[in-house]
Parts: C-alpha cells; structure tokens; sequence
C-alpha cells in the first residue's frame, strides 16, 4: 500500500504571516492616522512660525490646500509602511524564533518566553534592518509632505502677485495670466520627487537622517519589549484579545515616542535638509535646534505626533493578531489544494 502524503502544517511562529499580518495592520493604522502624520512632520521641519494648535493647523492646511492637503505623501507612506513593518516582523520573529528554540534546549530554563533582554536584541536586529532597507522610501515621503505645502505657498504667492497687478491692469487677460501661473506649478509626486532628488543631489540623499534613524531603532526596542513583557505577564491571568493588545500597543508606544521625540525631530529635519542646502550631523542639528528655538525646539508637532503614534501602535496590535490568524488559515488552505 502506497504511503500516505502528509499535509504539510504552517506552524504557529510563522515568521511569513507574522511579516504579511505587519504588513496590512500597518496599512490600515496608517489610513487611520495619516493626518496626524501629516500635522506632526511639517511642525518637525518648517520654522517657529508653524502652527501653534492642533485645530488651527487643520484649519490651516484645509483652507490652503484641502482636505487632500492632510494627506499629501500617503502613497508613499503606505508602501513605505507595508514594506517596513514586513521587515521589521518578519526579522523580528526570526530573531525570536531563534531565542525560543535556545529556550527549548536548556533544561534549567523556567519559562520558554523570551526575557527583557532577549525582546531587546529581537528589537535591535529587527530595527536595525528595516531602517537601512526603508530609510529612502521615508526621504522620499517626508519631502513630499513638506514639498506640497511649499507648492502651495507658491501658488498663494503668485495669486497675490496677480491680484496685485489686477489693480494695474484690466480685462480678461490679467486674469488669465493669474489663472495661468497658478497652474503652472505642479504638485509634487513620488515618481517626480525621486527623480528630483536623485538628479539634485544623488543616491547619497537617500540615507540622508540614517544615524538618527538608527539611534531611533530603541523606539521600538523599548515599545516591544514593553509590550511582550505586559502581554507575558497577562497571559498568565487571561488571554490577550485584540482590545487588550489595543491598549498595551498604546502604553508601550507612548513610553518609547515620549522618550525619543527629539531624534524624530532631527531625523524628520535630515530628510529635508539636503534639499535646502544644510546637511549638518545629529549632534550639531540638536545643538542647533535647542540654540536657536530653545528645548521645546526640539519637541514641535510632539503633540499630534504621540497621538497618531499610540493610535497606530494601538490600531496595530489589535489589527495584528486578527490578521496573523486569517493569514495562517489562507496559507494552510492554499497548501492543501496544492495537494489535490
């Protein structure tokens, strides 16, 4: 009697479906969020002048540019995460893998979960990874964010020119002529404002904020291994549901977003600064920004930015979980009709 072929079982820590679970419940927190994303970047990155209020900045932004205006770069943005977020899981429950199974093999190990320190390496090697391989996609999204409220302080500027000369002249070809330049800018796209950066200013400029951005790998190092250790702790009493994940993905991300504000600022500031002409190291940008706006320089948009953070990591954890199950049962599906 022939033998029987065994069905292949996706296991538990597939590290695919944790990566493609990352992925999508990133996407969907980033839909959620973005206007804040939007309101958080431009105070990071345009001068003392910028909004002082969460309410007048919305104001602001639509008056100028729309409600298309809060989300200027989502496309960008939302590769960017799935892409992010793919990684950083993916390595991350790789990393992870690897410390459970060293778990398994020592016997005088109590709990076969990983400890502080193991989540932090897990942490590290995940961050690390997805900084370098994401880093020119967020160049490529914070410049559009930034470079389409420039576009439209540009076409404000030649409609007052226009009106201005409407006092002069008269007739419909005045008007014309304000129409015209008003039109001739083009609001920026991804394609366009990478060809714009790579003609401008080289590949270089696509790791520009790359130190900070890796000094900024212990935002997620101190947000999961919160997160772990709550949920480790947790599990012993009940099981985690996803409006419990919620919540821990809120208090462990506004733990780590508190802590390492200033070094999102200056990595937001990097992204911009080649453009403008001032690249400068991390320690001379937060000396500059603390000299000239004071601390609370180095703290603009925090505001917005804690908010839209919490949200997503919140969004994320819950989406996670529902996600990494569907998933797994798609991956299990698909591999049993390859077997028939």
């Amino acid at each position: 009697m022939a033998p029987v072929a065994s069905k292949p079982v996706i296991p538990p820590n597939d590290n695919v479906a944790h990566a493609l679970a990352g992925a999508g419940g990133g996407i969907l927190s980033m839909i959620l969020t973005y206007p804040l994303i939007t309101l958080s970047t431009r105070a990071q990155v345009e001068s003392k002048r910028a909004d002082s209020s969460f309410l007048h900045a919305v104001r602001h932004i639509v008056e100028r540019e729309g409600l298309g205006g809060l989300y200027a770069g989502l496309d960008s943005a939302l590769f960017g995460i799935s892409i992010t977020n793919f990684v950083y899981y993916y390595w991350y429950e790789w990393t992870r893998a690897f410390f459970e199974k060293a778990a398994l093999k020592n016997a005088t190990r109590v709990s076969k979960k990983l400890t502080t320190v193991e989540s932090m390496i897990a942490g590290a090697i995940a961050g690390s990874a997805t900084v370098i391989i994401t880093n020119p996609i967020w160049v490529i999204n914070t410049r559009m964010t930034t470079r389409k409220h420039q576009v439209e302080e540009a076409q404000n500027d030649d409609v007052e020119k226009g009106e201005k000369q409407d006092q002069v002249l008269s007739g419909p070809a005045a008007a014309r002529g304000s129409d015209s330049s008003k039109n001739n800018i083009k609001k920026p796209t991804t394609l366009g404002t990478l060809m714009a950066l790579l003609h401008n200013e080289g590949p270089r400029a696509l790791f520009s904020g790359v130190l900070p951005a890796l000094v900024l790998v212990i935002n997620p190092i101190l947000q999961y291994t919160l997160f772990e250790q709550l949920k480790n702790t947790l599990e012993k009493k009940r099981r985690v549901t996803p409006a419990i994940a919620f919540v821990l993905g809120a208090l462990g991300k506004l733990f780590a977003t508190s802590i390492t504000y200033p070094y999102i600022t200056v990595k937001s500031q990097a992204h911009v600064a080649g453009r403008d002409g001032k690249a400068e190291g991390m320690t001379a940008a937060i000396r500059r920004i603390a000299k000239e706006e004071g601390i609370s320089g180095l703290y603009k948009g925090i505001g917005p930015k804690v908010t839209q953070s919490v949200l997503t990591a919140a969004f994320l954890f819950a989406f996670k979980d529902v996600l990494y199950e569907q998933t797994v049962r798609l991956r299990q599906s698909a591999a049993k009709r390859a077997l028939v």
